[in-house]
């Protein structure tokens, strides 16, 4: 529903202030619970805090671990040989209004990375979140993140599907935009080249194979 329109459907409700009232006392132990959520987050532990509730995550399977080092090679390489910023991988907690996220990989621009230090915890909102698709994270990764990124205006989005070997490239035409815009829906045959991340344009396969992935990455190195 447009955010608009909810309000004005609220508004015009008979117990509009009742409503508001529970909302804010609903937000308010929201907040005290993130809190609480990130002096409990450890560095062993892999969680994350979506719309007041914490979400464990269990270890991921062997394909999802290859593809994310792979990719995670080449775009920090890439980025550190031509001084463009950051890239993480996993554990990076990122902030947004309402939610903690540790997406898969993350990449922040030189302005957005300027105040990290070595005792960061929470990250701010990045230019570049890709996620690895699994059975448990699916609904999440295509559902709310994919409405909250836009939301926030991170302005690209990878979700790979490393089963199908294929790569939906979502992002922020507009700097208004609030919603995704699909920029090509890429398989194994194909090239990606990064919307925000100037330059960086690899063959899709870099992804998933390994052989592809050493060659690229000699590429680069050169």
């Amino acid at each position: 529903m447009n955010f608009d329109n909810l309000v004005d459907e609220i508004l015009d409700h008979p117990e509009a202030e009742k409503m508001m009232e529970k909302v804010k006392s609903e937000l308010d132990k929201e907040k005290k619970a993130r809190q609480d959520f990130r002096n409990w987050l450890t560095d062993d532990v892999k969680a994350e805090f979506i719309n007041g509730e914490i979400v464990m995550h269990s270890p991921v399977k062997r394909g999802h671990l290859e593809v994310t080092e792979n990719l995670f090679t080449l775009l920090r390489i890439y980025v550190m040989l031509n001084d463009l910023g950051r890239v993480s991988v996993e554990k990076a907690l990122i902030g947004l209004k309402r939610n903690d996220y540790e997406p898969d990989l993350v990449f922040w621009n030189k302005e957005q990375a300027k105040d990290f230090h070595s005792e960061t915890m929470v990250h701010p909102v990045p230019s570049l979140v890709v996620e690895i698709l699994s059975k448990s994270t699916k609904s999440r990764d295509k559902g709310i993140k994919f409405i909250d990124y836009a939301a926030h205006g991170i302005s690209e989005y990878w979700i790979i599907d490393y089963q199908k070997q294929t790569l939906e490239q979502y992002a922020l035409k507009e700097k208004s935009d609030k919603e995704y815009t699909l920029i090509h829906e890429l398989n194994a045959q194909q090239n990606l080249e990064s919307f925000i991340i100037k330059g960086f344009k690899i063959p899709v396969a870099a992804i998933f194979d390994e052989q592809v992935n050493m060659q690229v990455l000699k590429k680069l190195m050169n």
